[in-house]
């Protein structure tokens, strides 16, 4: 009598046995923390999303960006950590203005036309830590305090020229111990608030190399290799033209190709200038991807496309050939046209509108 009780149970024993089990294992999995699995960064191309204030605007104004053609017009959003997951959790000083070296690149002859004009706006906010590299002496403007490097490269546009002075620019950054180098032309505005905001996004220990292609694909060269062979290669790279910038790390992985002499040996084995070495240096060399960012803008683009209200989130603005692109820009008591034919004026009272010679 007692066996057959117990025969009738025990399926019912063991199986209240396994729920308790079974219960008690998913209780103690789901308390255990979640890890967080990040797109790699090693993709061929990296994206800035967009903030939700003015992206509407902003999105590909000057519609030979890579950001809205490679993706069907839509921005895709991009793993910041630079592939260094620890970054994240070491708290890093707040970042300053003061920690960015602005190298503008420049020639004698145009020291009183666009050179001036940038000393007058954005330059009279940041001229401590602008640096300002040309070819040709400037008493006047070294007598002012302005940070003047007079390179002895050659005063042309030539691809030797143009690396002598990016690799200039390279040194002067490596020598300063600053967090971040960003390089504009003489042609530029920059806004070096949207500037520290869009630097400040990123991871500080991170490698970063953020700016605009002025191609809608990756540009094709061929490297030199020994014995007088070459091979093709495909690469981004940001143009110089728009502006864009490097993040401390990156750079001091970039010094055997862009170290002193190195930088313009590197981009005479792809016979091209120097912003396209910067890429080759960066994606090429190191194997890192750009971030590409539709917030730095060249003279090759159509800047009419650029909303008034979305001005304050760009970080460079140019002008060029496209009959006077700034020349939409007006506001209540701005200057005209014939006053102020580049708009940089313009543009300077819209974010700075107590400055002492605005209308």
């Amino acid at each position: 009598m007692h066996r057959r009780w117990i025969r009738r149970r025990l399926p019912v024993l063991v199986f209240t046995f396994f729920i308790i089990l079974y219960v008690d294992f998913q209780l103690r999995t789901s308390s255990l923390p979640k890890v967080a699995h990040h797109p790699s960064t090693r993709a061929p191309e990296r994206f800035i999303q967009l903030p939700a204030a003015g992206a509407k605007d902003a999105q590909n104004p000057a519609g030979n960006s890579s950001s809205s053609s490679s993706t069907g017009g839509k921005t895709r959003s991009t793993d910041l950590t630079g592939g260094h997951s620890e970054s994240a959790h070491v708290t890093q000083p707040k970042l300053e203005l003061d920690d960015i070296y602005i190298a503008v690149k420049t020639t004698g002859r145009f020291h009183k036309t666009r050179l001036a004009l940038l000393l007058e706006t954005w330059i009279s906010r940041t001229k401590a830590h602008t640096f300002i590299f040309t070819d040709t002496e400037d008493e006047d403007l070294s007598s002012e305090g302005y940070n003047m490097v007079v390179t002895g490269c050659q005063s042309d546009h030539s691809q030797q020229a143009l690396s002598c002075k990016m690799s200039a620019e390279y040194d002067g950054f490596m020598a300063s111990n600053k967090r971040w180098f960003c390089h504009v032309d003489d042609d530029n505005y920059v806004n070096p608030e949207a500037l520290l905001s869009l630097l400040s996004a990123f991871p500080q220990e991170a490698d970063i190399y953020v700016g605009k292609p002025s191609l809608d694909k990756p540009i094709t060269a061929h490297e030199l290799l020994e014995g007088n062979a070459t091979r093709e290669v495909r690469f981004w790279f940001a143009t110089g033209g728009a502006g864009f910038c490097l993040s401390q790390r990156l750079a001091e992985k970039m010094a055997p190709w862009a170290s002193g002499s190195q930088f313009e040996r590197t981009s005479a084995t792809i016979r091209l200038p120097d912003d396209c070495t910067v890429g080759f240096i960066v994606e090429k060399r190191l194997g890192i991807s750009m971030v590409h960012c539709p917030f730095f803008h060249s003279h090759l683009e159509n800047l009419l496309l650029i909303s008034h209200r979305s001005i304050p989130q760009q970080v460079t603005l140019s002008y060029g050939i496209f009959e006077n692109k700034m020349n939409s820009i007006e506001v209540k008591g701005s200057f005209s046209k014939e006053d102020d034919p580049s708009r940089f004026k313009t543009v300077h009272c819209m974010l700075y509108p107590f400055t002492s010679w605005c209308p």
